[in-house]
């Protein structure tokens, strides 16, 4: 059958595999049609990225850090030069818009250019300790690293890891979602473009059977996972059980607390665009709006913002069948359980694209802290609202959470909103913000059981996850005064 893209395949030691084992249909979330196969690898391949790599490793994590990054140049430069054409890929294999596509790359432009600054930033330590005497530290790649990819952002989160991991001297194999493979092979191929050596950097493609075996395997030094939180979990104990670093990114339930003075158009404006970007299927996505004393007006506003969201043209689709079918399931037990829907989502449709997953925006109000639809991550864009009579009870109801990666504050008081950001429970704050995703040089990472692990992925502190220190003392002067040190 020919289809749309060719078909998806390994990337190993600079080159792209023959597919031999068993494939699974990669479908167009836009309407549901066949685009391309991806291969479900076995170990065996696993087994042979890391030789890869291994070998790669050797020469790589001796060439200088300046030199390395010479490379994320190029690379950023491609980027920049083939933009268009990688936004419609990410949006026809995710189902984003072509526009939420192009910011996603956009930012895939902007995490290359913080790896070029990386040489500015990791300089090593150098004192005389006692006279004659110097202690040196400097930052070293730990080797072979690991990058477990999600669907929702399948050209971005690849760049949260791969231009600081290499840059900073380790080879990676990337293991993208069999959802939307497709990205990975063009990253591949950009990136051997702007000039990294053969093995440096590997892509296998699979389910649950490669995952578990990057956990497994004796040859990977860390590990960086982003997916749903039962699974974070999962990676998370088995990576560490065999004493590999890791860092899982799970899910969230972001609380934007809106107060009776906040701004009434800024605010409904970023609640609507904070639930419906990307669909909701995004871990900074506003989940729930607890609205603090009288905000009739502002959700009000909010209804009017969500009808103006459509499906097909500025709101895309969800991924598969199955998730749309999973978030129309709990908006319907939410109003069985006595919610009101302001806005209705469920079974929305497409003209001429039938056969999409589509949600529409929905805005439900009078929902309850102990209902799922309050509890649960949905991953569609969908808000559920909760009444609090004041600020501590609003901050209450986000505590409770399980979960910690945003919340928001809308309201004209510093003093409101400094209050309810020193309690929030949530590793990423915004006051008068939707979606408070940090900018490089600063890292993303959520609190509680939205992040499993230490140090970051992203930003100045992933140097932290992707390096080990070595320390060095030095003597060359025999004449020097004898202490206890020498």
């Amino acid at each position: 059958m020919e289809t749309k893209y060719p078909e998806v395949k390994n990337y190993i030691s600079g080159s792209f595999t023959k597919n031999g084992h068993k494939t699974m249909d990669v479908l167009c979330p836009l309407d549901g049609k066949v685009i391309s196969t991806v291969p479900l690898s076995g170990k065996a391949d696993l087994d042979e990225a890391v030789r890869s790599a291994a070998e790669a490793y050797q020469k790589w994590s001796l060439v200088p850090i300046k030199e390395r990054v010479q490379v994320f140049y190029n690379y950023k430069t491609l980027l920049e030069k083939n933009l268009t054409e990688l936004s419609e890929l990410t949006h026809i294999e995710n189902g984003k818009t072509f526009e939420e596509a192009k910011a996603e790359v956009e930012k895939s432009i902007e995490l290359t250019e913080f790896a070029c600054s990386l040489p500015q930033l990791i300089g090593g330590e150098l004192l005389e300790v006692s006279a004659g005497v110097e202690c040196r530290i400097e930052h070293k790649p730990i080797g072979v690293v690991a990058s477990i990819a999600p669907f929702n952002f399948p050209h971005m989160v690849p760049h949260w890891t791969i231009p600081n991991s290499i840059a900073l001297g380790n080879c990676m194999i990337l293991k993208p979602s069999e959802h939307v493979p497709i990205s990975s092979n063009r990253i591949a191929e950009m990136l051997k473009e702007a000039g990294l050596p053969d093995g440096v950097f590997n892509v296998v493609n699979g389910d649950r059977e490669i995952v578990e075996a990057i956990c497994d395997h004796p040859g990977i030094a860390a590990v960086s996972f982003v997916g749903s939180t039962k699974v974070a979990k999962i990676v998370y104990k088995r990576a560490t059980s065999n004493l590999k670093r890791c860092v899982a990114l799970g899910g969230a339930k972001n609380h934007l607390i809106v107060l009776p003075d906040a701004h009434p158009e800024m605010t409904a404006n970023n609640v609507a665009a904070s639930m419906s970007g990307c669909a909701g299927q995004r871990c900074m996505a506003a989940s729930a709006m607890v609205g603090v004393g009288e905000v009739d007006g502002i959700i009000e506003m909010i209804v009017e913002e969500a009808k103006k969201i459509l499906p097909g043209k500025n709101l895309g689709s969800v991924i598969t069948k199955e998730a749309k079918e999973r978030i129309e399931k709990y908006i319907s037990e939410a109003e069985k359980q006595g919610a009101k829907i302001l806005v209705d989502g469920r079974s929305a449709s497409v003209e001429g694209s039938e056969g999409g997953f589509y949600v529409g925006p929905t805005v439900i109000d009078f929902v309850t802290p102990d209902m799922a639809i309050a509890k649960e991550e949905v991953f569609g864009p969908v808000i559920s609202i909760i009444r609090a009579k004041d600020i501590d009870e609003a901050i209450k109801i986000e505590n409770s959470s399980e979960y910690g990666n945003a919340a928001s504050v809308f309201t004209q008081s510093g003093a409101a909103a400094r209050y309810i950001m020193d309690r929030a429970s949530a590793g990423m704050i915004g006051v008068n913000i939707g979606v408070p995703v940090p900018r490089e040089p600063f890292s993303f990472g959520g609190w509680n059981e939205s992040k499993f692990g230490v140090c970051d992925i992203t930003g100045k502190s992933s140097i932290e996850f992707w390096t080990q220190l070595k320390k060095t003392t030095t003597k060359w002067n025999p004449e020097a005064k004898k202490n206890w040190m020498s």
